[in-house]
């Protein structure tokens, strides 16, 4: 028997208006925008569609939100200097930065300015170190200084290098209290959240998605491979794909959307790594060395209360099966083996890190566009040019790539 949360908050609010469909099949319910996902991207959306007056219904399969790559990351605020002249990365970033500044400021989120050092450990290094300044400005990012090793080493007794970048607007953030304001506006605003439901596949229909939805626990019960009949179809005038680790594996379940326009995709887990048995912390910066294959080094985080720890690193891991990931089931755990390594790549920027300090700390997945040894992919976002899928005014649209740092694939508002 239907017992799900989506259904009674649609009949408490008025938000919904049923469809006549024919005896025997699923219950269908149309409703105005749907976003799938409750990530800080998601719920980011809810909010500012909440703020323009519509009526908005996020669903996600987790008792709550922000439980996957939202709350697995690094909670670094990044400046904009990695990413390429005039990509959506870079012109996102930047744009999000400022924003980002100015949300946590007006809503008193823990958040702190405390800048960034890119560091060179070695002369060779030393040009990719301003190739880094040069996209830095190009993209629009005040305050960069190139430093020299001695006066980066005064600013950091710890720190070990041959020259370094200063960036004056990184920071940190508490994920969690601005993942809760969002919520809180957008629930302020009309927006309702139905936790544990899964969107777990749709069609297209006359130039509209129908989406399925069922329990989370139907999808527990099931055996990896076979999706549970739905228990109910909803047909949004608006959605919004932002399910992070699973946008694509959802996207490729949309019967109707054509499979060329949905990406490949990767996933990369990255571990962290803390600081034990140190009385003051060593760094007052983030400390990052130069870009990896897949990641950005594994570099020096702090947290709010002064924490240290180190990474990620890249682990290049295989795609799960559907259903496993629409309930997030990979695999998090930290080997502590490979603190081996962390060790080593440490150790060029801070040489006096002892044996036995690190602490076995959490991991995240990174949903990736490109794999191993590839180029770097831009984010993709789908307009209906693309897509083809026309609502009324307004259109599916879905996106993929990093929003943020770990960040996520996500979906984005389109209106004509």
């Amino acid at each position: 028997m239907l017992n799900l949360t989506v259904r009674s908050l649609l009949g408490r609010t008025g938000m919904a208006r049923k469809i006549s469909s024919m005896a025997g099949s699923t219950s269908k319910e149309k409703v105005d925008c749907v976003v799938i996902g409750a990530g800080v991207v998601g719920i980011a959306v809810a909010r500012e569609l909440s703020l323009r007056g519509r009526d908005v219904l996020v669903l996600e399969s987790a008792p709550t939100f922000g439980t996957g790559t939202s709350s697995r990351n690094s909670e670094v605020i990044h400046a904009g200097i990695y990413y390429p002249r005039n990509s959506l990365k870079a012109i996102l970033c930047v744009r999000g930065r400022d924003l980002l500044y100015w949300y946590c400021s007006e809503h008193e989120i823990p958040h702190k300015q405390i800048s960034k050092l890119i560091v060179a450990t070695r002369t060779s290094e030393v040009p990719k170190l301003n190739e880094l300044l040069i996209r830095g400005v190009q993209n629009g990012v005040e305050g960069l200084k190139m430093v020299d090793g001695n006066e980066a080493m005064r600013m950091e007794p710890e720190l070990q290098c041959v020259k370094a970048l200063l960036s004056p607007l990184s920071g940190i953030v508490d994920s969690h209290s601005l993942m809760l304001s969002l919520v809180g506006e957008a629930e302020n605003h009309g927006t309702k959240f139905s936790y544990n439901t899964a969107v777990i596949g749709g069609h297209v229909q006359e130039n509209q998605i129908h989406l399925y939805i069922s329990d989370s626990k139907n999808l527990e019960k099931s055996n990896g491979e076979h999706l549970p009949m739905p228990e109910l179809t909803l047909v949004p005038r608006l959605v919004v794909n932002s399910t992070g680790l699973s946008a694509v594996p959802l996207a490729k379940r949309f019967d109707g959307l054509h499979d060329g326009v949905i990406p490949p995709y990767y996933y990369a887990r990255g571990c962290y790594f803390t600081l034990s048995n140190v009385g003051v912390p060593p760094f007052q910066r983030l400390i990052y060395p130069l870009p990896e294959d897949g990641g950005i080094g594994v570099h020096v985080t702090l947290d709010l209360d002064g924490q240290v720890k180190f990474g990620p690193d890249v682990e290049w891991i295989n795609a799960v099966d559907g259903i496993s990931s629409f309930l997030n089931k990979f695999d998090y755990s930290v080997c502590s083996s490979r603190a081996e390594r962390f060790y080593e790549e440490i150790r060029k920027y801070y040489p006096s890190l002892k044996d036995g300090s690190l602490q076995s700390g959490y991991s995240g997945i990174r949903p990736k566009l490109s794999g191993p040894r590839q180029t770097p992919a831009d984010f993709v976002i789908q307009g209906e040019d693309i897509h083809k899928i026309y609502v009324k005014n307004t259109c599916f649209s879905v996106s993929h790539g990093r929003t943020s740092p770990r960040l996520s694939s996500e979906g984005r508002i389109c209106e004509r």
